[in-house]
Formats: structure tokens, sequence, C-alpha cells
């Protein structure tokens, strides 16, 4: 059986309705996942891009992409290889929790607090996405309220 790897799809679309839908029906109608996705028109055109982390062997992301590019809005299709990838994660911590420390642990990834409330600190920090994984494990010390994770955006080198 072949190996199953994360693998982050870009697709480059006119952004009109309905788009979502017909890319998202194509994973669900074949049983493919999708871990994460990101959409976000690109500036100054009439175009989006998505950006859809999932996983599957060489042969189901062979057939993924060939199935997007059969799809009328797809202008183009990105299996990346060699990308820049980042993920955001806003995490609010009790007011109570010690602020110096909460932000030196974020600006080792990319981060820092982004909002001081009268009850809440809120931090933002960006980074890869095994990164951002490992940064959630490490603030759990500091009894985060609520922690929201972006999907992945990815460039090509």
């Amino acid at each position: 059986m072949a190996e199953s790897e994360r693998r982050v799809i870009s697709v480059v679309v006119i952004n009109e309705a309905s788009v979502l839908s017909r890319i998202t029906d194509l994973f669900s109608g074949r049983g493919y996942n999708i871990t994460s996705l990101t959409v976000a028109p690109i500036p100054d055109s009439r175009y989006s891009r998505l950006t859809i982390v999932t996983s599957g062997s060489i042969r189901v992301i062979e057939q993924i992409t060939k199935q997007l590019h059969k799809l009328v809005p797809v202008l183009k299709v990105y299996e990346h290889a060699d990308l820049v990838e980042k993920e955001m994660a806003l995490i609010k911590f009790p007011v109570l929790e010690n602020i110096a420390d909460i932000n030196t642990l974020c600006e080792a990834y990319n981060g820092k607090i982004v909002n001081v409330g009268e009850n809440v600190i809120i931090a933002m920090v960006v980074d890869e996405p095994r990164r951002i994984e490992n940064f959630l494990k490490l603030i759990k010390r500091y009894n985060p309220k609520e922690i929201v994770v972006s999907g992945a955006v990815a460039l090509e080198r």
C-alpha cells in the first residue's frame, strides 16, 4: 500500500460564486479529507488562491490535481514540493498569567502579545505548521482560555 503523506496544493481560480463548493465536492465525492483550507482573493485581480492541505499517496495527489484542472474556474494548480508555508494562531490567556513569560515564548515563534484587555491577554504567533503545533503544547502551562489556528498559506519558491 502506498504511503500517505501530508500534501499542500494551491489552486488559483476565478473568483466567482460556487467555486469553493465545487472544489470541496471534488474532495468529498472521492473520499479525500481536507485537513486545512484557506481562501483569499489575490490583490488587484479577479482571482483567488486556495491553499489546501490534504494527505495521500503520490497517485492520489496526482488524481486530485488532474480533477482540479478539469474544473472550469480553475486556472492553475500547484502541488508544492519546495514551498514557504505558514500558519497563524491567536491565543487568549487569563490576564493573571505572566505576560512577560508569554511574550518571550511568543517571540521564539515569530509572535507577540497583540492585545491586553481588562480580563484577557491575546497573543499571536506565525510560523511553520509543525512549530505552531509545538508552541500550542508549550503554552498549555499558561492556561489558555481559547485558541484559534488559521489554515496554512503557502507560496512555491
